[in-house]
């Protein structure tokens, strides 16, 4: 079993210390745990810098300014645990990174990553997905919040930089799941088509995220129909990752997503060290 998408407490939003996380990975027999915890790029600055260059104010929760400082430090602490677990991943969860380029380069540039998740937490100059108020918007505003969003997403895939794509339908976590509206994504299937596409020419993977499983949403990260179109586009590379904040999170859901890749056409799960691509047989 391997989980490739886990936060500990250099996360604001996650609970348990790096210690605790591989503790709890080591007695689970994980044969390769990755810790990536968040650098949302659009938030590298404190909140008090923030607030003296921006008009706006994202509403995130405010321990989440300042990530340039806390996803250096998991980083340096993550690589350094290595030495006592052999199957520890030194990874990151690199948000946004198209808000920020320069602040994104660096933080890639950080010799002791082994692995780099893209995702996209919010759109530009919008509140993070968690914190929007969907009964309050009209089924045109959603439409159109996701619209960019695929359209950011995929202009981060072209973009590249990363090694797989994070939990590509992240909104429904909270539009389907927490408000209960129901969305028609057959409207997003050309673009979601272009960015697998783009995936694929650029020899990276998607992630199966399976904390949905956790939560009201009740479903993958992406969701079977996803999942199997990639592969038929000629996808290769599939993480599996619980994106667990706490210890007691570790690999679950992990045993179903590796069935639904099973399912998909998926032969092999990876995992990466030092940027590169390792397989297990499923």
């Amino acid at each position: 079993m391997v989980d490739c998408h886990t936060h500990s407490a250099f996360s604001p939003d996650a609970a348990d210390t790096a210690e605790e996380m591989c503790r709890r990975a080591a007695l689970l027999g994980l044969s390769a745990y990755a810790l990536t915890d968040h650098c949302d790029c659009n938030l590298h600055l404190t909140a008090e810098e923030w607030e003296r260059e921006n008009s706006r104010e994202i509403t995130v929760d405010r321990e989440m300014y300042g990530a340039g400082e806390y996803a250096r430090e998991s980083i340096k602490t993550v690589s350094a645990l290595k030495e006592r677990y052999p199957f520890l991943i030194c990874g990151i969860e690199l948000g946004q990174p198209m808000q920020e380029p320069q602040f994104a380069e660096e933080i890639r540039g950080m010799e002791q990553l082994d692995f780099i998740i893209g995702s996209q937490h919010m759109n530009r100059g919008c509140d993070d997905f968690y914190w929007i108020k969907y009964n309050e918007l009209d089924k045109n505003d959603i439409d159109r919040l996701l619209e960019d969003y695929f359209t950011q997403i995929l202009e981060m895939c072209r973009a590249g930089g990363f090694d797989v794509l994070g939990h590509l339908t992240y909104p429904l976590r909270y539009i389907e799941g927490e408000y209960g509206i129901t969305v028609d994504m057959r409207r997003y299937d050309d673009i979601i088509e272009e960015i697998f596409k783009a995936l694929v020419t650029g020899g990276r993977g998607i992630e199966i995220n399976t904390s949905g499983l956790r939560q009201k949403y009740g479903k993958m990260l992406p969701d079977e129909r996803y999942v199997r179109r990639f592969r038929e586009l000629g996808g290769e590379i599939l993480t599996l990752g619980s994106d667990a904040h706490k210890a007691d999170d570790i690999g679950k859901g992990i045993a179903e997503g590796a069935e639904l890749a099973r399912e998909c056409g998926f032969k092999y799960t990876a995992y990466f060290r030092r940027r590169r691509a390792e397989f297990l047989a499923l």
